[in-house]
């Protein structure tokens, strides 16, 4: 089975505060994110909504990606999330099934 690296986009609610990281395990990440085990800006601003996540082969190219939209202006992180998610669903129970 191949490793997926997955770039990934958190928020508090639609169109609220915006995290993008990275993880080579999004399912146990993002359970993270909704426990508040991590200490840091996605616990104190609440982060616990997936809203968007891109899946890539290697390491080198999802931190790549993470720093590219981490650059990016707020309107085109909304942009990219609408395009795949208009509701900003969590799409968290999906990525569990």
């Amino acid at each position: 089975m191949q490793q997926l690296f997955c770039v990934y986009i958190l928020t508090n609610k639609k169109r609220g505060v915006l995290y993008t990281g990275k993880s080579n395990s999004l399912i146990k990440r993002i359970h993270q994110h909704k426990n508040k085990e991590a200490d840091g800006f996605t616990k104190k601003y609440q982060l616990t909504r997936l809203v968007y996540y891109e899946a890539h082969e290697s390491a080198t190219v999802a931190t790549h990606r993470e720093k590219c939209i981490k650059e990016w202006k707020r309107e085109w992180k909304i942009r990219l999330i609408e395009e795949l998610n208009p509701e900003w669903r969590d799409l968290y129970e999906d990525i569990c099934k």
